[in-house]
């Protein structure tokens, strides 16, 4: 559950005073500031927000401070001036802030140009986009279609498949065209055998990244997910709460930097947010690579960038030079293919930077125009893209001056910045600013040609390649086997592998858990297989490992799950460090048995600057590299198997006329039932687009019609006397003598559908998570499947939980009695063996109850509420019936790990 917040919106630019608490503030404000005047900014609304703060200070804080409540800064003070995101026009001047917005189009809800009315645009958007037919099929379809209009002297929609893409190419809204530039390589050349790649052209596609920047302002599906201003959010004690990315000082201290410009008071600052990754789509064929670029924005919310299509979109294809193996290590063939990258982004973003310093002005989700300030925002990249990105050479970071062989052991260390490097560039060799800082001497990153850009700087937390494939699954996972060959030798280790196996295999179903049928020994690993072995690992390998690798495992998946939260305050950054400590106590068995000889790796290490980046950008699960590598398919893989072109513009050009005629009151489709925005990942489990609302459990739709329990008689009379009496504070004792009979029907379910807040899982725009419990004889291949669940007991109820109890479900049913209808389920209790977590995997132990006379605790509840012995072979599917006792899996997804 969220805390209670307080936001203190930016308001006061150039005021470097920097106060411990609100209090400290507040007095300032009255004695330095007085009471808020309005400059002539050509509006007349008052000032809007409920609280301002002033940004931190750009300096070290200066000697002689005598104030306890804040810190002189030597600029001293400014005057006031207003909050950023102010309206305007569209020619830029400030107008009434309550005024309405202006219509958001001069059409008619009748005009549907280019298409000839409502049943044309609604083929095109169903083939097209829905559907994502071939051409082929298209042209067949519209012929049978053609052959029953014959008699009634009419014709289909379009004649065929080329018609209909003309008249989509023809859209005007939503829509911005491909361009393309060369680069080539312009330096000396060889006399004699000229490498092909010297006299090669290399193409790169793109669309202006400013037309899809106002693009994604204008889109109204995003108005009440975007922010107009940086701000800072403060919980109930008076302690920071980062949240989306304009709730990080980062983009305070832009806005901060942006406003000594007098002209661009009040204006709305927006970050741009980029993305690059290589992609394969076809390896069998010769490894087509693409090398896509995206673009999204940092006003718009964590949740609306990482579930809804628009919210990132594809803005160019970047050249990828190749060569044959004999140029492939050669350092002007690697010079080269660096400064292509970097010229080409210099190329691509040109267009924005006029707007990097003088506003634009565009329309917002809301409607209404704004004063516009664009900046280049932080980069979401992997490791090599990293270095290649910052001019840092293999092994060294690129955000910090640690050096590549004990990157950990200077920390805390100096950042790496731009100005820095110039200078050690100009003053130190080449080889010398190689070796001694792994600084590659003669690139020039992008940012460098933009104005308040600094690369190391940008360069955005990395979840899913820093923590899940890089840390967990290429270093701990792989450290494991490593360290049992050492300690066992091949033949044994390969027992204790193949067990741990087993025990992957036999994890019970549950929603958000990928089965692995044949443990993890497979060979192509994804992001979506690292994380679900993640959710499993943990209780596979305890018993089989020391105790320190385990807790090893432990501190590095609370580290991913804790970052991996909605929102984050000051005392999860404490807990965090705290964890991070342990993770590098307990890793040094590895060092220690011979497995590794060294821990300066830079994926590790990278774990060392999340508390920062935090700080900066905000919550990381809203820049993770996962957002952009799911875009590849919808942008990449499925044009290219569909037609072989890489690009999704028409896709999203009909998604954006959808938007823009729901705006006009024109509804996009006729259908009731919208598809849902898809998301940026996909897991067990399904995503709530829309709003956040009370959490619910509904049952399925198809009943089932046996069920097997003697005592179900017994168990709903006392049901329906602890019903009766529910809000009775002194309920009579249940007696089976005098206890109300019931005769009536049952009806049998096979599973419920729970719908939940879960933000910090996969989720819509809102937030809500819907998953199945299922409790059914049969399931799939025939086995039964009784899912386990968490239970709100209440908070009188004593659990280590805060009033969960854990339960599994044998089976859901309803009846009718008199005049009320209960839904319910028929439950097996678990109870906790011990008060507080396992120490070393950091989860609880329970073990499922039975009465006096050995009988399994059951009953029945309203569905209202929202070692080191090789196991047997065993099924997934009565893996609950086997042993003794059972971890309650707090990293099963981030909800559970947020309530266990």
């Amino acid at each position: 559950m969220a805390p209670a917040v307080t936001r203190l919106v930016w308001q006061f630019p150039n005021c470097n005073r920097v106060f411990k608490n609100k209090s400290g503030l507040t007095q300032h404000t009255h004695a330095r500031h007085g009471t808020p005047q309005i400059q002539n900014l050509n509006r007349t609304a008052p000032l809007a927000g409920p609280g301002f703060i002033p940004p931190r200070s750009h300096s070290p804080t200066p000697a002689g401070v005598i104030d306890e409540n804040f810190y002189q800064d030597p600029v001293g003070d400014q005057d006031f001036v207003p909050e950023e995101g102010l309206k305007c026009d569209a020619n830029g001047a400030f107008i009434d802030q309550d005024a309405p917005p202006p219509p958001h189009t001069d059409a008619l809800p009748t005009d549907w140009t280019p298409y000839d009315n409502r049943v044309e645009f609604e083929t095109a958007e169903f083939l097209f986009t829905r559907n994502q037919m071939s051409a082929k099929q298209i042209d067949t379809l519209l012929d049978l279609w053609a052959a029953t209009l014959i008699k009634h002297n009419d014709t289909p929609p379009f004649a065929n498949h080329r018609d209909m893409y003309n008249t989509i190419d023809a859209t005007p809204l939503g829509d911005t065209p491909w361009k393309s530039f060369t680069l080539c390589y312009n330096g000396a050349k060889p006399e004699q055998d000229v490498p092909p790649w010297m006299d090669g052209q290399y193409d790169v596609w793109y669309r202006d990244p400013l037309q899809m920047t106002r693009g994604i302002l204008a889109n109204c599906a995003f108005d009440g997910g975007i922010e107009y201003s940086p701000y800072r959010d403060y919980t109930t004690e008076d302690k920071r709460y980062w949240k989306n990315f304009m709730s990080g000082d980062w983009a305070w201290k832009q806005a901060d930097v942006i406003a000594r410009n007098e002209e661009n008071h009040g204006s709305t600052f927006v970050p741009l947010i980029i993305g690059s990754d290589k992609t394969v789509v076809s390896v069998a064929t010769g490894q087509t690579e693409y090398h896509p670029l995206y673009l999204s924005i940092g006003n718009i919310h964590n949740s609306v960038r990482r579930a809804h299509r628009n919210g990132v979109v594809l803005i160019g294809f970047l050249a990828i030079p190749k060569s044959t193996k004999e140029h492939n290590d050669n350092i002007k063939y690697r010079n080269f293919r660096r400064q292509l990258f970097q010229r080409s982004l210099v190329k691509i973003f040109e267009s924005v930077k006029p707007f990097m310093e003088n506003f634009d002005v565009t329309r917002f989700p809301d409607g209404h125009y704004r004063r516009t300030v664009y900046g280049l925002g932080p980069y979401i990249a992997d490791y090599p893209e990293q270095i290649l990105l910052s001019g840092v050479v293999q092994n060294w970071c690129p955000r910090c001056l640690g050096n590549r062989k004990d990157l950990d052991g200077s920390q805390p260390c100096l950042h790496r910045r731009e100005a820095h490097t110039e200078l050690l560039v100009e003053q130190l060799t080449y080889k010398q600013a190689w070796d001694e800082y792994g600084i590659i001497a003669d690139l020039v990153p992008f940012t460098n040609d933009f104005p308040r850009a600094d690369i190391h700087e940008l360069l955005s937390p990395d979840i899913l390649h820093q923590i899940i494939k890089g840390t967990f699954k290429d270093h701990l996972v792989d450290w494991v086997g490593e360290y049992l060959l050492v300690i066992h030798g091949t033949h044994h280790a390969a027992e204790i592998m193949d067990d741990i196996d087993c025990r992957i295999a036999a994890v019970a179903p549950f929603a958000g858990l990928r089965r692995f049928p044949d443990g993890r020994g497979f060979r192509q690993w994804t992001g979506d297989d690292s994380k679900a072995l993640m959710k499993v690992y943990l209780a596979a390998i305890e018993g089989h490992i020391p105790q320190d690798v385990v807790r090893t495992f432990s501190a590095l998946l609370e580290f991913c799950y804790t970052v991996r939260h909605e929102a984050l305050t000051e005392d999860d950054l404490v807990k965090l460090q705290d964890v991070l400590d342990r993770f590098h106590q307990h890793r040094e068995i590895f060092k220690t048995t011979g497995v590794v000889s060294t821990f300066s790796l830079p994926c590790q290490h990278s774990l060392c600057h999340y508390t920062l980046l935090i700080r900066l950008f905000g919550t990381p699960n809203g820049l993770c590299s996962s957002i952009t590598e799911s875009k590849h398919i919808k942008a990449v893989k499925e044009p290219w198997h569909c037609q072989n072109i890489p690009a999704d513009d028409d896709l999203e050009s009909d998604d954006d006329v959808v938007a823009d005629m729901a705006q006009e009151g024109r509804p996009g489709r006729l259908c009731i039932h919208e598809p849902q925005n898809q998301s940026v990942e996909v897991d067990a489990g399904e995503i709530i687009d829309g709003p956040t609302v009370e959490s619910h459990v509904g049952l399925a739709l198809t009943p089932l019609l046996e069920l097997d329990l003697p005592c179900l008689p017994f168990m709903i009379q006392e049901f329906i006397h602890d019903q009766h009496y529910s809000e009775d504070p002194n309920p009579p004792e249940f007696d089976l003598a005098t206890a109300q009979v019931f005769l009536g029907k049952l009806t049998l379910f096979n599973s419920a559908a729970a719908s939940f807040h879960a933000p910090s899982d996969l989720s819509g725009t809102g937030g809500m998570r819907h998953e199945h419990i299922r409790a059914t004889p049969l399931w799939r291949v025939g086995e039964p499947r009784h899912d386990c669940i968490f239970v709100n007991m209440g908070v009188d109820f004593d659990s280590p939980m805060n009033g969960l109890a854990v339960a599994r479900v044998l089976c859901f049913f309803s009846f009718n009695y008199r005049t009320s209808y209960y839904p319910c389920a028929i439950v097996h209790w678990y109870s906790y063996i011990h008060e507080e977590h396992d120490p070393d995997t950091g989860m609880y132990v329970v073990t499922p109850t039975t009465t006096g006379d050995d009988v399994p605790d059951v009953s029945i509840i309203h569905v209202d509420f929202y070692g080191p012995d090789f196991i047997p072979k065993i099924s997934p599917h009565n893996s609950y019936d086997m042993f003794n006792s059972y971890y309650v899996n707090r990293y099963a997804d981030h909800h559970a790990f947020e309530i266990a």
